[in-house]
């Protein structure tokens, strides 16, 4: 059953999906590296090919570049990202609102499980890498990106700074990842960070805005106006930089 937390990020993304691809530059480039991931596998062009929290498309259209003939499956929590990504799609497959954490599919399916920064929103990533694991045929492969803990690290700071708490949820380090992926006998993980200067607060709020991500975690009460704005100046007076952390990841089924 979807939690009202769920329903309130998919909400958000689907009133986002209009506009979502003029904000997502470093989400653009986590994609094109999942892809680029998958490219180096061995694996046949009538592949099929299951991705969790498809968004607008971005890595989906990459899915369609490389194997035109796949059978895929691309979903996400939100109905409204959905329509935009089959909309923008350049193959052929079935495009279907699904929580990525809790698939609808059982046993081994799927040659290749693609997603990209979508994990962040899971509520137990160890026990959904095991349910999309047990769902990949031997020699298949789940290759992801998702938010790693120093992510926003300077907003976090800004808050602290003016004893505020960010709603901003806590992100796995890249140590705690490889410890879940030390389980399976063939995975690895690694990391990139992504500096932008946000030039003021302002900037930073509106890009988070325009790509949906505004549902803070769970219990987090909202700042008030006058803290907010000390938050803000705490924020552009550090220099307004803060960075994307993105952990990657791949597990591959053992045959």
């Amino acid at each position: 059953m979807t939690s009202e937390r769920k329903e309130r990020i998919a909400s958000a993304f689907g009133a986002a999906a209009a506009g979502y691809e003029d904000h997502a530059d470093v989400q653009r480039i986590a994609a094109l590296t999942v892809a680029d991931l998958a490219a180096l596998l061995p694996l046949e062009n009538n592949a099929r090919i299951l991705e969790i929290g498809c968004g607008t498309g971005l890595l989906t259209r990459e899915i369609g570049k490389h194997w035109p003939a796949a059978t895929l499956v691309a979903t996400d929590l939100s109905e409204g990202m959905v329509r935009r990504a089959a909309d923008g799609a350049m193959l052929a497959g079935m495009f279907m609102p699904m929580d990525g954490e809790r698939p609808w599919f059982e046993g081994p399916h799927f040659d290749l499980i693609l997603s990209s920064l979508a994990f962040q929103w899971f509520d137990d990533l160890e026990t959904a890498l095991a349910r999309l694991h047990g769902l990949l045929r031997p020699g298949g492969s789940l290759i992801f990106s998702t938010m790693g803990a120093d992510s926003f690290s300077s907003w976090r700071a800004a808050h602290l700074a003016c004893d505020a708490v960010a709603g901003v949820p806590k992100y796995p380090a890249l140590a705690g990842l490889s410890e879940i992926l030390a389980a399976y006998g063939d995975a690895f993980a690694f990391d990139e960070t992504y500096p932008v200067n946000w030039g003021t607060a302002r900037n930073l709020i509106g890009h988070l805005k325009g790509i949906g991500a505004v549902v803070p975690v769970s219990n987090h009460i909202p700042l008030s106006a006058g803290k907010l704005k000390h938050v803000m100046a705490a924020f552009e007076a550090a220099g307004a930089w803060d960075s994307y952390h993105v952990l990657f990841g791949r597990i591959t089924k053992l045959k």
